[in-house]
């Protein structure tokens, strides 16, 4: 007697595994979006003005819309990668149209702080800056065209590179700060290095990401089974 196959059910394990990783990328938000909680609190509470924080006061606008766009595409952006909300088109179109005028203000501003803003501690990391705030405001203009195309899974490659860029902040918190615990805090040269360090882990990691989605089995269809050998006829 042949039995076929049952195929395990895996709801349950697919809703535990589904949280770690946008949790992950909403505490590696958090060092950016404290710190810039901290920068507008210095700005509307009348703080001090030093060389540090002189060109905030001096073009407020930039750096405020910044923050908040960061802020919402940085959190916002964290539910994207639960599949169980990415499968709701309800969901996933009303958080998009959140997102894609987030992320291009992100990168806008970022952009025009970088070109404009007089930076205290040297201009080495401005190229990187341009270069990588340039590539963000590239992949999100092609995530757009990608979906007005209805070419969904290039929309998902672009606006994953895309927020792997924007949420680079926290990146570079963590890879500068076991530097500065371990050696000092570091030249202008090696702070630029690390900082560019930081956004080559995450595109690193966002196509690692991508490189998954593309092996992974549509949804709900179960491994295909060997064909049986066909014994040869008498």
């Amino acid at each position: 007697m042949t039995t076929s196959p049952v195929w395990p059910a895996e709801p349950a394990l697919r809703r535990r595994a589904q949280w770690p990783v946008p949790a992950g990328l909403i505490l590696l938000s958090l060092v950016p979006v404290i710190a810039g909680a901290a920068r507008l609190t210095e700005l509307t509470g009348g703080a001090a003005i030093t060389p540090q924080n002189a060109r905030f006061f001096a073009s407020p606008v930039p750096v405020v819309v910044h923050i908040i766009s960061v802020t919402v595409y940085s959190l916002l952006g964290a539910f994207q990668f639960v599949p169980a909300l990415r499968g709701r088109r309800g969901w996933h179109r009303t958080a998009g149209l959140i997102l894609i005028p987030a992320g291009l203000l992100t990168a806008l501003s970022g952009l025009w702080m970088s070109a404009f803003y007089p930076l205290p501690d040297g201009d080495t990391d401005v190229p990187l800056r341009l270069l990588f705030g340039s590539a963000m405001l590239v992949s999100i203009v092609m995530g757009v065209l990608a979906i007005r195309r209805r070419d969904f899974v290039r929309h998902s490659v672009w606006m994953t590179r895309a927020y792997a860029i924007g949420v680079a902040a926290g990146t570079q918190a963590l890879v500068i700060a076991p530097w500065i615990l371990l050696i000092g805090p570091p030249s202008e040269l090696v702070r630029a290095l690390l900082m560019g360090l930081a956004w080559v882990i995450n595109l690193a990691v966002a196509e690692y990401v991508i490189q998954r989605r593309a092996q992974t089995p549509t949804r709900g269809r179960p491994p295909t089974r060997p064909a049986k050998a066909s014994l040869p006829s008498a």
